[in-house]
């Protein structure tokens, strides 16, 4: 009798295994609200001294009372963690009970090949995806898509930018779009490739897409940190720097997003290579940002407006995220975040605050929105994607259509009024 008890346990291990208390062990993402002083240094002490990824906000310095807090718990944490916030009576709300499953959701993938349908899109793709999509892209495309080779990172991978270019008018202005300079935030990259396969499929079909194709080359850098996104596809999902090593730590990675020339590590930003928030060692230490500003250097005569896509929390910022100081043109700039906001919200339901970055959020100094302003591209904006925190980093692929329309939506408004403001058009302005 006992043989066959211990026959039925082991046949059916994986089962159990999958039952009663392993439930409570998965990877999981809480929220947080802090109500006193004491929560506050409670979650400082919880997201730096244990194994947990902070979520929102992006540095526990910017943990404060009344403001929600988004913590990714790994299975192993999960207990002590969940322990030492009952302790001290922190209150806490599971986002997502189980984010292994979205992750292996995430990463399934049915067909790599661009030419299989619309649902190519709707879908998470690894790096050798992408880089084959780019080189698919501009053999199907020739004469109006161009590779370029922008640079290359830390791991010596390319940084490869897509060129849009759809007529050879002289004096031709331009675009810049760049996604993925945050390893986690997948919906960035998607919605490079998103933007791209909408202009050539809908170019003399959609007239605001046609028209700021019409007067506007485009550039698009899928993936900016190619070496961080290979990263969270292979080894830790919730990655955010790149891959840089330090001479003087065992600590990985520099944020690209505070490694740019603009008020370079001050409020906002970290010397410490161990901090999510790290500066690097000095401004551009990193390739990937260096060669993206030497790109822009170089085409600062022809870029009228930079895009820099991010996630999540659904807002539309602008210059300046390194000072509280105003934008020379803040009010042109603020009149186009509210109208691509008050467009999504009227097509889509869906609301996106907007404001310049420091005032709206938070201090991030070296971004680099504020130094393609800074460089003379007067319009530039940092876009956070959907969503809100539901599912943050780890948003579905269901809802990648969605957010990527809601972008789009956004890109057009304010292309439509950078060329308005700044153009002689080619052809007849769209109406607003």
């Amino acid at each position: 009798m006992a043989t066959l008890l211990i026959f039925f346990v082991f046949m059916n291990l994986d089962v159990l295994l999958r039952m009663g208390h392993c439930t409570e062990t998965r990877d999981q993402i809480l929220s947080i609200t802090p109500k006193t002083q004491e929560h506050v240094d409670i979650l400082r002490n919880i997201s730096t001294q244990y194994e947990t990824a902070l979520w929102q906000p992006v540095s526990p310095q910017y943990i404060k009372e009344e403001t929600q807090v988004h913590l990714f718990v790994p299975a192993n944490s999960s207990e002590t963690v969940k322990d030492l916030l009952q302790r001290h009576a922190v209150t806490h709300e599971v986002l997502l009970a189980n984010a292994n499953e979205l992750i292996e959701m995430q990463t399934r993938n049915d067909s790599t090949d661009p030419r299989s349908g619309s649902t190519f899109y709707e879908r998470y793709h690894s790096l050798e995806d992408i880089y084959y999509w780019i080189n698919r892209t501009a053999h199907d495309n020739p004469n109006r898509v161009k590779i370029i080779l922008v640079g290359s990172s830390y791991e010596k991978r390319p940084l490869y930018a897509l060129k849009l270019s759809f007529n050879n008018r002289t004096n031709k202005k331009a675009m810049w779009i760049d996604c993925g300079i945050h390893a986690r935030e997948w919906v960035s990259p998607a919605f490079c490739l998103w933007f791209v396969h909408y202009s050539l499929s809908f170019y003399n079909i959609n007239q605001d897409i046609t028209h700021i194709l019409d007067n506007m080359d485009v550039y698009v850098l899928p993936v900016l940190n190619p070496d961080g996104y290979k990263y969270t596809w292979t080894s830790n999902r919730m990655w955010r720097k790149n891959r840089s090593i330090s001479k003087t730590t065992s600590c990985i990675g520099v944020d690209l997003n505070r490694n740019f020339d603009a008020n370079w590590c001050t409020e906002g930003a970290s010397h410490d290579p161990c901090t999510e928030i790290y500066c690097g060692t000095f401004p551009e230490s990193e390739p990937e940002s260096q060669a993206v500003a030497n790109f822009l250097r170089s085409h600062k005569d022809t870029v009228q407006l930079y895009l820099t896509i991010h996630s999540y929390s659904q807002m539309l910022l602008f210059p300046y995220s390194c000072t509280l100081e105003e934008a020379e043109n803040h009010r042109d700039l603020l009149e186009m975040a509210q109208e691509a906001a008050q467009k999504i919200r009227r097509y889509y339901r869906n609301i996106y605050r907007y404001g310049a970055g420091a005032k709206t959020i938070y201090f991030a100094p070296g971004g680099s929105d504020d130094w393609a302003y800074n460089l003379g591209i007067k319009y530039s904006f940092t876009f956070e994607l959907q969503d809100r925190g539901r599912y943050g980093f780890l948003l579905p692929p269901s809802h990648i259509s969605g957010a990527c329309n809601e972008a789009l939506l956004a890109v057009k408004t304010i292309a439509l009024k950078v060329i308005q403001k700044t153009q002689a058009p080619t052809s007849p302005s769209p109406t607003f």
